[in-house]
């Protein structure tokens, strides 16, 4: 099975004039702004780094509900903040770390075994494999 989606971007103008918008094929995101002032200056819009962190949390959690039904539980709740660090490199930007916090509240199991599947998760999530160039850690609270 192959699946492919697509998210597009527009932008005009320079980098710290310009103005970009950001698009999904859902349409979840339709021609969203973003620009340097949404990225560097707390100016509200999108910006690449949480647009990575929602799509790591989301595929992050999908994976841990998968592998936690396949060892026979499943989860009253699971919540995953993922925080993407973006920092000033000697060769320019660069995202140096995700950590990806997550709270799971799964009867049945211990928080030793759910620690262990969270980890398989995050091993096996689509997003973490793609984005294994930088160090992903995960903080894990149970009940």
């Amino acid at each position: 099975m192959k699946i492919q989606k697509n998210g597009s971007a527009h932008w005009t103008g320079g980098l710290k004039d310009g103005k970009g918008t950001v698009s999904t094929e859902s349409g979840a995101l339709s021609d969203r702004p973003y620009g340097f002032n949404t990225r560097f200056e707390g100016v509200a819009g999108t910006n690449p780094e949480e647009l990575i962190g929602a799509a790591h949390a989301a595929c992050f959690t999908m994976a841990l509900s998968l592998m936690l039904g396949e060892a026979g539980f499943t989860a009253d709740s699971l919540d995953t903040k993922a925080v993407v660090t973006l920092e000033k490199l000697a060769d320019g930007f660069g995202i140096t770390a995700i950590e990806l916090n997550l709270t799971g509240v799964v009867p049945g199991t211990d928080e030793a075994s759910f620690t262990e599947i969270a980890n398989k998760a995050k091993e096996g999530c689509p997003v973490s494999k793609a984005l294994s160039a930088v160090p992903i850690t995960l903080n894990v609270r149970f009940g």
